[in-house]
């Protein structure tokens, strides 16, 4: 025999300690992050026959030929897709509603008709001075809440620029530790339980990396590095081997981002950092609108205030200063310097004529329209953007549902093998024990 019965016994103990050592750390784990459900892989050692009969194979035990990851790599792309999706479209609702918020709260809708129903009622009597000094306050009032809108504005794009900035410095932290594992495991033993755990991280950083960032892998077969480029399979490499780039970010003047790997330009389609990308894009899309409104406004009244006499006769003069949401003021405090009287009136007249044009131009600039149209336009976006989501986190949550149930540790299985192995365990104890007897009892032959 090419193998005696006690060594045969001895290795099968071996290996359902090795099992048992597995399963082990499958129960220990089951609640860990990332983990991936282990097994044990067996095989039989076999030898080669004596001198002269080579032919003849001689089964000499079992041994562990190593430590199998459950995992798919399918499913866990299917992950990092669906969760990099979900993070876009999370990121991007959350700046748009901040956007609403800051529309709606400013409160710019009613303060512009209640301007517009300020010169209605001053029609009634021009001369009031306290309908005067209505108009004066809701014109003030309306000032106000365009720099609220345009300072909530700011506020929820500085917050995407701080969480876009944020999410930058965490990918290439990620980046960085995801290069040094690459380095342990190109050196890593094969198939041992150490390179199952870096295999473990490695698949983790790829998960949280996705979570910012639209990521391309590419895995190596032999030592299970990975390649990793951001956007697509033809964007800039990120992290090659055990080295790492730089992922870096610019805001432009409007306040839009674009993202660069040392130097080459890159698209994100997917990860928080898109999303982010997109709420800034619609924020400086509002801000437009909105300075545009703010300029039509200021435009459209000191043009008719031009056309017209004060309340004391003297030439109108300009109600409003500023071209922009955040710069638009009111320019006098003095209700009797609204130029309700046409041109060349004399002091105390009675006449609206002008102050039917104002009201006439700025019916026809219709900016209550405008900012209901702004109004609608964002929540529009969020209901859109809301659905989108939704249907994402469904997709997301059965990707990640299937790679549990595949990739995940099921107590009860596992239980059943510790019981299993545990068997085994204590039947090749008891070969080991018959050997010895049978040794014995041969040796106290006479």
């Amino acid at each position: 025999m090419a193998s005696d019965l006690l060594s045969i016994a001895a290795s099968g103990a071996k290996a359902a300690r090795a099992a048992l050592d597995v399963t082990s750390q499958n129960i220990a784990n089951a609640s860990t992050e990332g983990y991936v459900r282990r097994s044990a892989s067996l095989e039989e050692v076999a030898g080669s026959g004596s001198i002269g009969r080579i032919g003849d194979i001689s089964l000499s035990g079992v041994r562990v030929a190593g430590i199998t990851r459950n995992a798919d790599a399918f499913r866990q792309a299917e992950v990092r897709r669906t969760g990099s999706d979900l993070s876009r479209a999370d990121a991007e609702l959350s700046g748009l509603e901040d956007v609403q918020s800051a529309l709606e709260q400013s409160n710019l809708y009613d303060s512009i008709t209640g301007f517009e129903a300020s010169l209605s009622q001053l029609a009634q009597d021009p001369t009031d001075g306290s309908l005067r000094a209505a108009a004066i306050e809701a014109t003030r009032s309306m000032a106000d809440t365009f720099n609220l809108a345009s300072q909530g504005l700011d506020a929820a794009g500085s917050g995407l620029q701080f969480e876009a900035a944020d999410g930058v410095a965490n990918v290439n932290t990620l980046a960085a530790e995801l290069a040094r594992t690459n380095l342990r495991l190109s050196r890593a033993a094969d198939a041992g339980s150490d390179r199952a755990t870096l295999l473990d991280q490695r698949d983790q950083l790829l998960k949280q990396m996705s979570d910012i960032a639209g990521i391309a892998t590419t895995f190596s077969p032999t030592d299970g590095t990975v390649q990793v480029q951001l956007g697509d399979a033809g964007g800039p490499v990120l992290v090659n081997g055990g080295n790492a780039a730089t992922l870096s970010s610019t805001t432009a003047a409007d306040g839009t981002l674009s993202f660069d790997v040392g130097g080459s330009a890159v698209a994100l389609s997917s990860g928080s950092l898109a999303g982010q990308g997109l709420a800034l894009a619609r924020i400086a899309q509002v801000r437009t609108d909105l300075d545009g409104l703010a300029a039509s406004v200021t435009t459209t009244v000191n043009a008719a205030q031009a056309n017209g006499a004060a309340l004391d006769g003297s030439a109108g003069q300009p109600l409003l200063s500023g071209t922009t949401a955040a710069t638009i003021a009111l320019a006098t405090g003095d209700g009797g310097a609204i130029a309700t009287a046409p041109a060349g009136s004399p002091a105390g007249s009675r006449d609206t004529g002008n102050l039917a044009a104002m009201r006439s131009a700025l019916s026809a600039a219709d900016p209550a329209g405008g900012m209901d149209a702004i109004l609608f336009g964002v929540s529009s976006t969020v209901a859109a953007r809301t659905t989108t989501r939704d249907a994402l986190s469904a997709i997301a949550g059965t990707a990640t549902a299937a790679l549990s149930a595949q990739a995940g540790v099921d107590l009860d299985a596992e239980a059943a093998n510790l019981v299993r192995f545990q068997q085994a365990f204590q039947a090749n104890g008891r070969v080991m024990q018959v050997a010895s007897t049978l040794f014995d009892t041969m040796l106290s032959i006479k």
